[in-house]
């Protein structure tokens, strides 16, 4: 039944991509979490009483949804359950989002235009793209495609097949947090902590076997294993260091280094082998995460059957 639920999400998202801004679900949780923020993070509290706002705030947020959702489950008929669990798992997942933001970075790129390949990379990462050259706009779009390939797909895939709707709401609703809170400065350290910690737990699993899909797809899996242990621990996130360290081996591409965010220059690893990306790289990277759809959805099947 499973996936059934999630073949039927997987259509709705190919045929309806993401709503817009002003119809979608996370807009009104997002101003939920923006008002609790700016109510409960106050410079002038002490630390733990930062980050106990910050938890309490997280429970609020992830908790009360998903209580009313396993409700309505367990009161709806079978048909208008599995409809409802659709809906969901399609709110959850992003694919055709992601894709078409890679390839509306890519397309301006192949026609030279570097200004608008610049400024469609801003609306998809937080670093400072108006000096970024053609490599390095290449280089920034795959690791965005293959961190949030793993985020907005295959993690809220494999907590629908675990736990069902439920959980897959929260798991999109705890990354949805980290996103918005999960950063290292004065602001965030402590109210935030709570909610990346929990969102490092969530996609602990869904990050591994994320990374195993890349290394088993691509053309040298030895090599992209490889670039999995000797070099995810050098991310400071212990699930993005993975799939970007398999990703990249998998496209034997180099990946990371240097990057400013907010005006701050900071040295980051770097991931992979051989060649530095180029725009074709782009789509490559697309069609790992297509296989690497197909493979689970094989893979579920056999499970269900």
């Amino acid at each position: 039944m499973a996936v059934f639920v999630i073949t039927l999400a997987l259509v709705l998202d190919y045929f309806l991509g993401e709503l817009p801004n002003r119809v979608h679900p996370l807009v009104g949780f997002g101003y939920c979490a923006n008002t609790l923020e700016r109510w409960f993070n106050q410079q002038r509290y002490a630390d733990l009483v930062r980050f106990a706002a910050g938890f309490v705030s997280l429970l609020l947020l992830v908790m009360i949804p998903v209580a009313l959702l396993v409700f309505l489950l367990m009161h709806l008929p079978i048909w208008a359950n599995l409809l409802l669990q659709t809906i969901v798992l399609y709110f959850c997942i992003g694919w055709q989002s992601l894709r078409e933001h890679a390839l509306s970075i890519a397309a301006p790129l192949q026609q030279g235009d570097i200004e608008q390949a610049r400024h469609a990379l801003s609306m998809i990462v937080s670093r400072e793209t108006s000096t970024l050259n053609d490599t390095k706009i290449a280089a920034a779009t795959i690791e965005s495609v293959l961190e949030n390939g793993n985020d907005a797909l295959f993690a809220s895939l494999f907590w629908f097949a675990i736990l069902g709707a439920p959980a897959a709401l929260a798991h999109r609703l705890v990354n949805t947090l980290d996103g918005m809170w999960g950063y290292r400065n004065d602001r965030f350290e402590y109210f935030g902590k709570a909610a990346a910690r929990l969102d490092d737990i969530l996609g602990y699993l869904p990050a591994r076997l994320t990374a195993l899909s890349y290394a088993m797809l691509s053309h040298c899996p030895k090599q992209a294993m490889a670039c999995w242990w000797r070099q995810a621990s050098k991310h400071d996130s212990p699930n993005a260091g993975v799939v970007m360290a398999a990703g990249a081996g998998a496209l034997a591409v180099r990946l990371g280094g240097s990057a400013c965010y907010h005006g701050v220059h900071e040295k980051r690893p770097l991931f992979g082998w051989q060649q530095k990306p180029k725009v074709s790289d782009i789509d490559r990277v697309l069609r790992l995460i297509h296989k690497g759809l197909l493979l689970w959805l094989v893979v579920l099947a056999a499970l269900w059957l």
